[in-house]
């Protein structure tokens, strides 16, 4: 059945360990993909794996309604981490879902109706969120969702976004930096311009930082980068997923007072789950205490600039901190399969022509040097 959902690597993997993950051969990888920036601290990080190891032997589940130190100890470690003022946290179980209560949340909160997103976004796979991605290949076979109701602007385009916004807006939604479209960063004042639209109109402003989150821009939050704001953006509505629990299935919906106040009825049945929330709180302390946002900035920093001096043939670089994306001119799938196949290096694609890198954040000068050569090796004599 997994054949149906997912094509198949022709790797099966039997361990990780740090940065690197291990094939039933034996064969190490280097693992510069993180399964979609769901690894930031590494594999297996022992203090995560104690963490849910002691978690396991006092209570895998109870439902949301039943409070749970583990739970709100997790809920108050987001409050605190979240940019501004936004201390209002609902839990579910993967991006999607918390961009599907976001848009939600907008909608109850304002009483408008439309949602204005980003071409070459992606948000999800669930209908809301889905009416909200850009890619018709996403859509097409699950139509009709929501599109009578989203207007897509180009992305980085302050004055269409402007245009956009009136006041049946429900909320703005972006990525600060886009990833499955080409890992795309935001132009210096778009957020901005975001932000004062949406204030102006009284719409929502959600920033999906889904995969920018945590650390992996070089700030713990995108939104609070100085490469693309002057000052922290700080939105009405954050989410996050991915990396949050190190893989374990986790979403969280951050919100402002006005926004928690106004959103109707919602609910998850997993919401919090104890082993989760767990693993989440273990994953957040490795990072803030090891600092693995400064890491990422300067390790991304250095992998960037080799990429760009490097003799390769590439039409562009691009990214902020760990989050990288390489136009490679030719099929992106192909120089992945062989990067895995003859370098032992896996990583990922942004469409057909990105390379897109997203290593977990505790990787080393040593290991960006590794995959710049193996990318050298790898695209030699394939420029015109």
């Amino acid at each position: 059945m997994s054949g149906f959902v997912y094509s198949q690597k022709p790797i099966t993997i039997d361990s990780g360990d740090g940065v690197t993950l291990t094939s039933d051969d034996g064969t190490e990888y280097l693992d510069f993909g993180a399964s979609y920036a769901c690894t930031p601290v590494g594999h297996c990080h022992p203090n995560v794996v104690g963490a849910i190891q002691e978690q396991a032997s006092e209570l895998l589940f109870v439902q949301g309604s039943y409070p749970v130190e583990t739970r709100s100890t997790l809920t108050a470690q987001l409050a605190a981490l979240a940019p501004g003022d936004i201390e209002n946290v609902w839990l579910c179980n993967s991006g999607t879902e918390a961009n599907e209560a976001a848009l939600k949340f907008a909608r109850s909160a304002t009483d408008g109706t439309k949602i204005v997103a980003a071409r070459d976004a992606f948000h999800g796979r669930t209908a809301a969120s889905l009416s909200a991605t850009w890619k018709p290949k996403y859509k097409a076979p699950y139509e009709p969702l929501l599109e009578d109701h989203v207007e897509f602007v180009p992305y980085g385009d302050a004055t269409a976004l402007e245009a956009a916004v009136d006041d049946e807006t429900a909320a703005v939604i972006l990525e600060p930096v886009q990833g499955e479209g080409g890992v795309n960063p935001a132009p210096a004042g778009y957020l901005r311009a975001a932000r004062e639209v949406t204030a102006e109109t009284g719409s929502a402003l959600i920033f999906d930082e889904i995969q920018t989150g945590l650390g992996r821009t070089g700030s713990f939050w995108a939104c609070e980068n100085d490469t693309l704001v002057d000052s922290p953006v700080v939105p009405d509505i954050l989410t996050s997923a991915k990396g949050i629990a190190s893989g374990l299935p986790i979403g969280a919906t951050l919100c402002a007072d006005w926004v928690a106040e106004g959103a109707a009825s919602h609910g998850s049945t997993f919401s919090g789950n104890p082993l989760v929330a767990a693993a989440a709180t273990a994953t957040l302390d490795v990072i803030v205490d090891e600092d693995l946002a400064a890491n990422a900035a300067a390790v991304g920093e250095t992998l960037v600039d080799e990429l760009e001096t490097a003799d390769l043939p590439i039409d562009e670089v691009r990214g902020l901190g760990l989050m990288c994306g390489l136009e490679v001119g030719r099929g992106a799938n192909r120089v992945l399969r062989d990067l895995a196949l003859e370098h032992e290096i896996l990583a990922l694609p942004a469409g057909r022509t990105v390379v897109r890198l997203l290593p977990p954040l505790t990787i080393d000068e040593s290991q960006a040097h590794a995959v710049v050569d193996a990318l050298e090796d790898e695209l030699a004599g394939t420029a015109d």
